[in-house]
């Protein structure tokens, strides 16, 4: 059990919770918190990725500390940031994996915009949204996701409930990533999972992946006055642009399978980032750093989209020396239609068939260990990485009877 200190009636804990009372006498159980006020715990939190996510994560946990609720953690490999797994019900039977995981990321991105109208990790009630850093991208759906655990009747239940919240999903889906190399086989956890990414509460099947590459051209700095002392890092990486420009414009006119699932942009998306290179304008640059993105469709494999940047980069750059290297893959996603959980959401919310989303989450690293996921959530990734994040107070409550009806389904009601 957590330890909760004994600061009297007007005391907090050490995670900002007050200890309970029973019967006049202190307790170790942590009190019920409506969903509102858990998630302006949540929020104010700076659980930016560049931060340990460490704090928000002993939050969690401490809230969740209660009778029948085992709670894990799955560190970092620098055990900076943690992974959390919270279950409560019998054991997953590894035969049909029964049950329901609701998931979502701990993490947030940076607030450093001066657009803000607020404090970014405060969370303010205006015009019907709740304001804040992370209330659409995640924490409004973690919010309620704790206290569905927290106040479920465990006697009731035929499967298992689990929460898996990661960190890192920001930075590439690290979190997820290694989740799924390193949670232990043995540890057996349901099929099925919602992961709460803002869908405005509408169920989504299928999303792209994302591939992030660096390109890195090495060079000889020198006096501008004597450049040929010197070699220019930046010159080479021009010609690399182009061929990348290239690359993306061939990329744009093909159609590969699953293409007709984004409309909008029916093709594997090239983005040149960010460049950086030289010191000074009187100085020949010894270096020079391209980024580049590529969205990535269901079907297409994230290392041979690598393969294929290098190779386009060699035959344009003519013995050139660059350095190709890949920072992150993030799979794509895609949801047998047929599958469980995708009948049972699309049902809950009264919709006939499900959509696509064009950036990446946590699913494409969960389904290459054998999950089932379906995206829904609260809010918006429209307003989700801006200046003024909000999520509407109409979806975050309804997204209380969505996730009751799911749990009801899965782990209370014999499996159909």
């Amino acid at each position: 059990m957590a330890q909760w200190e004994n600061l009297g009636r007007a005391g907090r804990g050490r995670n900002g919770l007050a200890p309970g009372t029973v019967g006049g006498q202190t307790s170790l159980v942590p009190p019920f918190l409506d969903d509102t006020e858990i998630l302006r715990r949540l929020v104010g939190f700076d659980s930016v990725s560049r931060n340990s996510n460490l704090p928000i994560a002993d939050f969690i946990a401490d809230y969740l500390d209660r009778r029948g609720i085992r709670i894990d953690r799955n560190p970092s490999a620098d055990e900076r940031k943690t992974n959390l797994v919270a279950r409560v019900g019998p054991e997953t039977d590894p035969a049909d994996r029964g049950g329901l995981v609701l998931s979502g990321h701990m993490d947030v991105v940076p607030a450093d915009e001066p657009q803000w109208e607020s404090d970014p990790f405060t969370l303010v009630d205006r015009d019907e949204a709740y304001y804040g850093r992370g209330t659409a991208d995640m924490k409004g759906f973690l919010a309620v996701a704790m206290n569905r655990l927290a106040n479920l009747d465990q006697k009731g239940l035929e499967h298992p409930l689990t929460l898996l919240f990661t960190y890192d999903e920001e930075l590439g889906t690290l979190g997820a990533e290694r989740f799924a190399k390193t949670w232990p086989a043995e540890e057996v956890l349901p099929r099925a999972v919602v992961i709460g990414e803002p869908t405005s509460l509408r169920p989504v099947r299928t999303h792209k992946g994302h591939l992030q590459m660096r390109l890195v051209f090495p060079g000889v700095s020198a006096h501008s006055g004597y450049p040929h002392l010197g070699r220019n890092a930046i010159e080479p990486a021009g010609r690399a642009i182009a061929a990348l420009t290239a690359l993306r414009q061939d990329l744009e006119a093909e159609r590969p399978a699953n293409s007709d699932l984004f409309p909008e942009v029916p093709f594997v998306a090239l983005n040149i980032g960010t460049i950086t290179g030289g010191s000074a304008v009187n100085v020949v640059p010894d270096n020079c750093i391209i980024q580049i993105g590529l969205r990535v469709l269901p079907g297409l494999a994230g290392a041979d989209l690598a393969a294929r940047v290098s190779s386009h980069l060699e035959k344009a750059m003519s013995g050139e020396a660059f350095l190709v290297e890949v920072l992150g893959d993030s799979p794509p996603f895609m949801l047998d239609r047929a599958s469980a959980i995708h009948r049972h959401g699309c049902d809950v919310v009264d919709q006939a068939d499900s959509g696509s989303v064009a950036f990446a989450t946590d699913a494409g690293w969960l389904q290459t260990v054998g999950f089932d996921c379906l995206i829904l959530g609260p809010g918006t990734i429209e307003v989700a990485h801006k200046p003024n994040e909000s999520i509407p107070k109409e979806e975050f409550r309804a997204t209380v009877g969505i996730l009751d009806q799911l749990i009801h389904r899965f782990c209370e009601a014999p499996p159909r």
